[in-house]
């Protein structure tokens, strides 16, 4: 990985004063405007569901989109966001025959580090943003386009988040590793975060908090679903995991790992 440059530093340690003193404003805005909407805990409200992607149709409809698709909760608008794809993905979505499904490919690619690890922390920024200002729902879901969601998925985190009136939920997820899989995302005293980013849920007006494009900069906690999480339990917001699995994270074709070891792994393979 790169070492971090002065610019790094600077800019980094600007946009942390910034989302110290901006975020708690925003999300008591949010608040003030759209809270008491979320008093019925009855409502059967739409969610959407982003997904950011890069060329990846295939895996899309063979993999993921299936497992959203048959969810036992269906009330959900999926917006898949490419992060102006070069390949068929336009094309090979068009097979998924239902109007719940939404592509839209991005003119313009958003601007990566040419470092493979600093590239993969801020993976999807831009489709990411972009999915926060066109969604519909009432909830949303950020999910990612190699993974798969348990079949009550958006039915337990919806359930448990109105219930107990959380803002933003997340549950455990199991992930494959080198053929072995384990549970993860429970909040521990070490670990701040919770969840993963396929294991979320939260009230829309929760948008305000933005990917942080440059969150590749910092010296720790730097993936844009980690700097998030971090930036809206600092503001305040009403967080809660629910103990229980609700997305499957597995290696892609091709490679025996996932996430960060992924990507250097698939960055071997081309060498």
């Amino acid at each position: 990985m790169s070492k971090r440059t002065i610019q790094d530093k600077l800019i980094s340690n600007a946009l942390s004063l910034w989302y110290k003193f901006t975020d708690p404003v925003s999300l008591k805005y949010a608040r003030f405007q759209h809270e008491s909407s979320y008093e019925n805990v009855e409502e059967r409200p739409l969610i959407s569901i982003i997904i950011a992607t890069y060329d990846r149709g295939q895996l899309l409809i063979d993999r993921t989109l299936p497992s959203i698709l048959s969810q036992t909760y269906q009330n959900f608008e999926i917006l898949i966001i490419g992060d102006c794809c070069v390949d068929e993905t336009a094309q090979i979505l068009n097979q998924i025959k239902s109007s719940k499904v939404k592509f839209i490919n991005l003119p313009k690619r958003t601007k990566y580090p040419d470092d493979p690890t600093l590239r993969w922390f801020i993976s999807g920024v831009g489709p990411l943003n972009h999915g926060l200002k066109i969604a519909k729902g009432k909830w949303i879901c950020s999910f990612d386009d190699d993974d798969i969601m348990a079949p009550d998925y958006l039915e337990n985190l919806l359930n448990f988040a109105q219930s107990e009136k959380h803002e933003y939920v997340a549950g455990l997820y199991e992930e494959e590793r080198e053929g072995v899989r384990s549970v993860r995302g429970m909040k521990t005293d070490e670990l701040p975060e919770f969840g993963g980013h396929s294991t979320w849920l939260y009230r829309s007006y929760l948008r305000c908090f933005k990917y942080n494009v440059n969150s590749w900069r910092k010296s720790y906690n730097c993936p844009q679903d980690i700097d998030r999480q971090l930036r809206m339990i600092s503001a305040g917001v009403n967080v809660a995991s629910l103990n229980k699995v609700v997305s499957y994270i597995r290696p892609r074709p091709g490679l025996t790992t996932i996430g960060l070891s992924a990507r250097i792994q698939n960055e071997n393979k081309k060498k």
